[in-house]
């Protein structure tokens, strides 16, 4: 294994870009499929020619370890792939069979992830934030063989219910640490998996690469389970062809350089990260930095500095509530200057949007206030060498993305679901349109049904939800589109933009059609608000459940010397309650009477992923919160 300490990299000039397109040899036409990436039809046979090419002489994957920065090549990505794909053979997996992954982001989920599906298996990722029950329901509907956990935490979910998991023919963990006593005969180490690889290996030296070659286009790579919003998770079929659909629609589309630097950080199980840090390197050959863990992820990026950086949309308001509040900290000159600087970003902004140039004056003054405060605070953030910084997953703000913007970081919104391979539509570096969400993909059709919902057709679209042909009917056309669930339109230049979802829309009691999700983003531009949720379907008026941002809220209160003891009374706390009024009452202003939020409830409870009212990417799950905080929005509408 080749190990190299790697320092800090500081300069604000961004590694030299080329154009992917520019760099492989790719079919032209995305409708035409396969889609071919340096002549291969999967992404296991293009993995298998990066790691040819590249070796061991360019860094593949990056991990911090003792508080030192460590890099691994292309041949070490190879080499541990392949030995976990032969152990797995070794041990039974034969092709079609799934391989579930319950692990916080490392080099070792991608080391398996991309090993089992060399060899014909199916990955199937795990949040770690699953129950012991979720992980069991996740295994026995893909009817999965094997499963990978990375510790004794994640084991030990697996040992509470292996009864209820009867088609598991063997554990693989990942570290050992806390298990050097543990013995289970159905239980191994990755080391263990390794050493089994290596004999299998010795006695078929070439099986690797055979069964790489054996990869078909419609062969199913991975099942990516949904977040059950609306039901059980129904697992949704991705196949190679999909996956390199969407990977080529991105080399189409932008610029990224071999040397580009990226975090890893959100879950890999998620088909945003993954197509983020697990396909799209593969494509183009950008370096995986691996966050410690999510709870150090903004001083991991202000070491690593990135090029790339894709983010869900809590990510980008928490940066921003960061610099709100310490900008309401600063000295008077401090607040002074931080006014102007962004004031001239924000005039270089409103141009660009125009389709203007910026005038002369406002250049000079854009440089000079720049150089002045902008270019620190990007260095502050560690984003002073993004060149493509992304969101997507769920709505952002399109007053935060103008911010990004004007403090020289532009923030391009996208949009896409898993059915869809992560990716259908993106604003581009040269054609932005804020509160929407970009041009359709290259290869992509995409059109407005009758009733509003978007739909799209692609190579890109899945193949279907595993074991649920019912699901599946409802979800595809009989033309072939994707029913994706969400309202929108599509301007006369092709920008799409989301108003909502159908299931969200609400209909007041007066026959009023709202779409909650702009009012929502509108509030959670608050550096005080984390989420909300608005209510009123059926009713009279309109009302909203707040989350508050602990950290700032918190904050907030020392500040004022507002006593409280724990999360619950911080809530209750009423200068916290004025707080938040006065929020939601600077909202309702940007909005007609009837679209006015008249009553609120804070909700008291803090929430993490862990808790059935948040997805993975932290966002409130509407009917589920309704259900469960239904007596809290009764209070809203008594009397009313």
């Amino acid at each position: 294994m080749t190990i190299q300490a790697q320092a800090t990299v500081s300069s604000d000039r961004p590694a030299p870009a080329q154009k992917i397109v520019n760099r492989i040899s790719m079919n032209a036409d995305l409708n035409e499929l396969p889609v071919l990436l340096d002549g291969a039809d999967t992404m296991v046979k293009l993995f298998q020619r990066r790691c040819a090419s590249y070796g061991a002489t360019r860094i593949a994957h990056r991990e911090k370890n003792l508080g030192i920065w460590r890099s691994f090549t292309w041949e070490d990505y190879w080499s541990h792939a392949r030995l976990v794909g032969l152990g797995l053979m070794a041990l039974g997996l034969k092709r079609g069979d799934v391989v579930s992954l319950l692990s916080e982001d490392r080099k070792e989920w991608l080391y398996c992830d991309m090993g089992l599906q060399s060899v014909g298996g199916v990955a199937c990722g795990v949040y770690t934030t699953d129950s012991a029950t979720q992980l069991a329901y996740i295994v026995n509907d893909s009817a999965s063989r094997f499963l990978i956990v990375e510790n004794d935490e994640q084991l030990d979910k697996f040992l509470t219910v292996r009864k209820d998991m009867p088609g598991i023919d063997k554990v693989i963990v990942i570290e050992r640490e806390g298990l050097h006593d543990f013995s289970d005969p159905s239980v191994i180490f990755l080391e263990d998996l390794y050493a089994l690889g290596s004999d299998y290996l010795a006695k078929h030296p070439a099986i690797f690469e055979t069964e790489i070659a054996k990869s078909a286009p419609d062969e199913v790579a991975v099942l990516i389970y949904t977040s059950g919003t609306t039901g059980p998770p129904k697992g949704a079929m991705l196949t190679h062809a999909n996956i390199m659909c969407v990977v080529a629609s991105i080399a189409q589309a932008y610029e990224i350089g071999e040397m580009d630097e990226q975090i890893c950080y959100l879950p890999l199980c998620h088909v945003y990260e993954r197509l983020n840090s697990a396909w799209t390197p593969i494509c183009t050959g950008a370096i995986v930095n691996f966050a410690e863990s999510p709870e150090t992820v903004f001083d991991n990026v202000r070491e690593v500095a990135p090029h790339l950086f894709a983010a869900v949309p809590r990510v980008y308001e928490k940066i921003y509530s960061r610099i709100a509040i310490m900008n309401s900290e600063a000295t008077g000159l401090g607040k002074l200057a931080y006014k102007m600087a962004l004031g001239a970003g924000l005039k270089k902004v409103n141009r660009q949007l125009e389709g203007k140039g910026p005038s002369p004056l406002n250049s000079l003054n854009y440089a000079i206030w720049d150089f002045a405060v902008l270019r620190n605070l990007r260095r502050m953030l560690g984003l002073h060498r993004v060149r493509r910084a992304t969101s997507g997953a769920a709505p952002i703000s399109p007053e935060l993305l103008k911010w990004y913007m004007a403090i020289g970081v532009p923030v391009l919104e996208a949009y896409g679901q898993t059915e869809g391979s992560a990716l259908a539509t993106a604003n581009r570096p040269d054609a932005i349109k804020l509160g929407s969400v970009g041009k359709s993909m290259e290869g992509l059709d995409l059109r407005i049904a009758p009733d509003g919902e978007i739909q799209i057709k692609s190579g890109a679209v899945f193949k279907g939800y595993l074991g649920k042909p019912e699901k599946t009917a409802e979800t595809l056309t009989a033309d072939g589109y994707l029913r994706t669930g969400d309202v929108g339109s599509i301007d006369e230049n092709g920008f799409v933009t989301i108003t909502g979802r159908i299931k969200d829309i609400i209909i007041t009691a007066g026959g009023k059609n709202i779409t909650p999700a702009e009012i929502e983003n509108r509030l959670k531009f608050s550096p005080y608000i984390s989420d909300a949720v608005v209510i009123g379907d059926r009713r009279q008026y309109l009302t909203v459940l707040i989350m508050i941002d602990q950290e700032n809220v918190e904050k907030f209160a020392q500040d004022r010397r507002v006593p409280f003891s724990d999360f619950a009374s911080l809530c209750a706390a009423e200068p916290v309650k004025e707080l938040i009024r006065g929020i939601v009452e600077d909202v309702n202003k940007e909005f007609a009477r009837v679209e006015q939020i008249k009553d609120f409830r804070i909700i008291d409870q803090l929430l993490t992923a862990e808790d059935d009212e948040l997805t993975p990417t932290m966002k409130l799950k509407r009917s589920f919160v309704e259900k469960k905080y239904k007596p809290l929005i009764e209070q809203m509408y008594r009397g009313g």
